[in-house]
């Protein structure tokens, strides 16, 4: 066992994927840690290079540039494990619950493959496949143990995922997760209150209720209006300040949502909204259950209930059998819905799906074509989104690791209210002492980007809070930065902690 060595064991878990293979990684990583191993700690530029003793990739199925990125990165570990005969790699994941045994025969130096339904059982898995000297593959077909009992070495010290269900019951064609994540499994509303609870008695002020269609929660029990509830819920727990979530589906995206939005003060006017197409003949086509009518309509309440609300979205450019004027529609609904940001995608041709299969498969560049189109357009709104902001002061929590040029720029980086990313100056002439990740501060907005905005000038106020203590005792422990334990195979985006390029799938 690994428990028994002289030197612990070290690990490294390389994320790909959505929010849900983040807090599914935050798992592994406390999986790891509850059997003994110690998160791997890069050397210092300059040092040689050295490698953690396990690498573990938490993989992803939507996009095929996660299949190449995955085999490219086997492949560049294969000579460095050769050199190393106690390294060990595991992949788990949704590819490999699609791909099985393929992963083993593709890159035999693999010592480990599990599925999404049993990521509990990796440390007896490591353990069994040094034992026997031969590659363990576990797939389960269906979930074992609700994910949410497992250890978690939670990423953030501010801000957390909470999973309310697992699983989705949705058929659409272009997406594979239903069949890899199962059937939509609910958490009783006890069991998540309970669990907010305990992270806001240790210092997380931000929670994101998380589920592959978050706002169905409740339909295994029976209750259409379960997630409004526990929205409602939230808002009574002392001590936690903001609450999102993440990514209803407009299909069941009812009223009683949104006013529980609008009239539960924690709950943060942001709403993740997929489009996925502006075309109702295409949405028909990849059995969204919606038409444009009823999500402009969604957007339209929500709007008028939440003013401020930021509103994001997906949209897949290239779908099967659009046209031009099937992609028209899209831009008329981007020009309608003004999104504050938007993930965009060319289709991407997914095995196992119905849509892989579909004629009229679009030609490649006229999907390049209509994709750079609609991401010129999206970031000429979402710039003029965020020029109405310039002048305006907001109350920003302070982030942790959201700033790739915080260090050159002399700022730090926030999010406001409605998850919009804020760079600010780093002077706290006007306040006393310098905030912490997780304190609250006050900032004007002199500048507005596509993606961003920028308060230079002092700060105006300053709120040290719990979070900030939480994150000021975790970084004064031994052991080091919790990213050491977690690495994100994609660009990072919102709290808690840096978050890859990608929504859940909804």
């Amino acid at each position: 066992m690994s428990t028994t060595q002289e030197q612990p064991r070290t690990y490294e878990v390389r994320t790909y994927g959505c929010q849900m293979n983040v807090h599914d990684s935050e798992r592994l990583a406390g999986l790891l840690e509850d059997a003994g191993y110690t998160p791997f700690v890069m050397a210092p530029e300059g040092e040689q290079a050295d490698y953690p003793d396990v690498v573990v990739f938490n993989t992803c199925a939507v996009r095929e540039n996660a299949d190449n990125r995955l085999y490219g990165n086997l492949g560049h570990l294969a000579p460095v494990k050769a050199k190393r005969p106690g390294m060990q790699i595991a992949v788990g994941g949704c590819m490999a619950q699609k791909d099985r045994d393929t992963v083993v025969k593709k890159a035999p130096w693999v010592d480990v493959v599990f599925g999404t339904h049993n990521i509990g059982s990796l440390p007896a898995l490591l353990d069994r496949a040094r034992s026997q000297q031969e590659a363990q593959v576990e797939i389960l077909e269906s979930l074992d143990v609700f994910p949410s009992t497992l250890p978690t070495k939670r990423e953030s010290a501010y801000a957390a995922w909470v999973s309310v269900s697992v699983g989705c019951n949705n058929t659409c064609t272009f997406c594979i997760v239903p069949s890899l994540r199962g059937k939509e499994k609910d958490r009783r509303p006890g069991e998540i209150l309970a669990e907010i609870e305990a992270l806001v008695a240790e210092g997380v002020s931000e929670i994101t209720l998380l589920g592959q269609n978050v706002n169905a929660y409740g339909v295994e029990f029976g209750d259409r209006q379960a997630f409004s509830k526990l929205l409602r819920a939230c808002g009574e727990i002392e001590g936690l300040e903001r609450v999102r979530f993440t990514s209803p589906h407009p299909a069941e995206f009812t009223d009683d949502v949104i006013e529980a939005m609008a009239e539960t003060p924690n709950v943060m006017p942001s709403l993740h909204m997929p489009l996925q197409s502006g075309s109702s003949k295409v949405l028909k086509d990849m059995r969204r259950s919606y038409r444009q009518e009823k999500f402009l309509g969604i957007i339209e309440r929500v709007r008028a209930a939440l003013p401020d609300a930021a509103i994001t979205t997906d949209i897949i450019v290239g779908f099967p059998g659009e046209t031009e004027e099937d992609f028209q529609e899209t831009l008329k609904v981007v020009r309608e819905a003004r999104f504050s940001g938007a993930f965009t995608f060319q289709y991407s041709k997914r095995p196992g799906t119905p849509a892989a299969v579909l004629d009229d498969q679009v030609e490649p560049a006229v999907v390049s074509d209509r994709y750079n189109r609609l991401v010129e357009l999206v970031n000429e709104i979402t710039w003029d989104e965020n020029k109405r902001l310039v002048g305006r002061e907001l109350e920003l929590m302070v982030a942790e690791g959201e700033g790739r040029k915080d260090a050159e720029t002399h700022r730090l980086s926030g999010r406001a209210p409605d998850n919009r990313l804020v760079h600010f100056e780093a002077d706290f002439s006007q306040v006393e002492g310098a905030p912490r990740p997780g304190d609250m501060v006050t900032v004007q907005v002199t500048y507005a980007a596509p993606h961003h905005l920028v308060a230079d000038g002092p700060v105006r106020a300053l709120r040290r809070t719990r979070s900030g203590d939480a994150w000021e005792r975790r970084t004064a422990e031994p052991a080091t930065a919790a990213s050491a334990s977690v690495g994100l195979g994609m660009p990072s985006l919102g709290v808690p902690a840096p978050l890859p390029d990608a929504p859940v799938c909804g």
